[in-house]
């Protein structure tokens, strides 16, 4: 385990008193980054049961249980064989507590099938769902002092990976080799799940493509995510190949003042969709409010994209700023028909300002 077992079981106390609040009964953990943020590892197809009074169980695959005790706080774990003994085991821990109304996180990232949904409801008709996801992220998105140490150094080894990326950059380079080079300097500096993106073309999040290569008058976008501790830090550059054109100097020029005013219009207090109106304003006035998407920023932690995330989930724009909240700034690109326009670095927010960790 990473941390001290003290900061996920009271992590998991405070999400406790939470279902307690909301009258909630218990819930299932199924997404990894909730898994990660109460247990303190990562683990293939989690399952984390936590009442809301009581001690929390993990279901692992037979032979997994003594490596996961060596890796989690949590010492209540359950072996299970065919996913069918997974399925018998929740519903008989709801069923035994007198469990009604149970957890499930509506998320969006792996694990979070619609498909698990369904099949909860078939086999517990008589128990309410309740999407539990707007308490998990109620916790986790102020960060502590471990978490931002955690992203500080993530964010180092982010600064290292478009060091490399730089380098790779060459007229006739694939989108996929130089994407190869990055992830090779992360994973080798300790990332265990980095993401590179590379783009040559407008395209804003590119997985990177084999068959698409460096112009020799054009863009590359670079996109980087690397975790430490499972903890993520942001960042994106545009690199400049020989000669593209005017627009481009135009789109790097209103970008580059763009986030001069996101930095300075981002502070505590503040909701996330006043600063966005003020930079859809901004384009416009630059004659390129039709290359600009909205959603300038998004939570970063335990994914590289998580809550607020105002391109994706439309209400988090109403978030207001608060401190040790971890944003990336800026996130969307300018999208021009030479390429995707972007920078974009990992911020931690302060009472007295944004403090930059790429």
């Amino acid at each position: 385990m990473r941390g001290k077992p003290e900061i996920f079981k009271k992590r998991l106390e405070r999400f406790q008193g939470l279902l307690q609040e909301n009258g909630i009964d218990g819930a299932v953990i199924r997404t990894l980054s909730s898994f990660i943020y109460f247990t303190g590892t990562k683990w293939l197809r989690p399952s984390l049961l936590v009442p809301a009074e009581g001690e929390p169980v993990v279901y692992v695959v037979k032979g997994e249980a003594e490596l996961f005790r060596e890796r989690s706080w949590i010492e209540n774990v359950v072996e299970f064989q065919r996913v069918e003994d997974l399925m018998a085991g929740v519903v008989t821990w709801i069923h035994t507590n007198g469990f009604q109304r149970v957890g499930l996180e509506f998320g969006v990232e792996r694990d979070a099938y619609l498909i698990f949904f369904k099949l909860f409801q078939r086999l517990n008709p008589t128990v309410e769902v309740v999407d539990v996801l707007d308490l998990t992220m109620r916790l986790r998105m102020i960060k502590d002092d471990w978490e931002l140490d955690n992203i500080r150094k993530a964010g180092k080894l982010a600064q290292k990976g478009m060091a490399v990326a730089e380098e790779a950059i060459k007229p006739g380079k694939s989108e996929l080799e130089i994407a190869a080079e990055v992830v090779r300097e992360l994973m080798l500096g300790g990332s265990e799940d980095p993401k590179v993106y590379v783009s040559t073309t407008p395209r804003a999040h590119a997985e990177p493509f084999r068959d698409l290569r460096v112009k020799e008058n054009g863009i590359v976008t670079v996109v980087i995510g690397t975790d430490w501790n499972h903890y993520y830090a942001n960042t994106a550059r545009t690199f400049v190949v020989g000669e593209p054109g005017e627009r481009v100097r135009k789109a790097i020029g209103a970008k580059e003042e763009a986030l001069k005013i996101a930095l300075e219009e981002t502070r505590v207090g503040v909701t996330l969709n006043a600063v966005e109106k003020k930079l859809a304003g901004f384009f416009k006035e630059r004659g390129f409010d039709g290359a600009y998407i909205a959603g300038y920023t998004h939570g970063v932690g335990l994914l590289i994209e998580e809550l607020p995330m105002p391109t994706i989930v439309v209400p988090t724009r109403a978030t207001k700023v608060r401190e040790n909240i971890v944003l990336s700034i800026i996130h969307t690109p300018l999208m021009i028909p030479e390429g995707a326009i972007k920078h974009e670095d990992t911020y931690i927010v302060k009472k007295d300002g944004l403090k930059r960790v790429t």
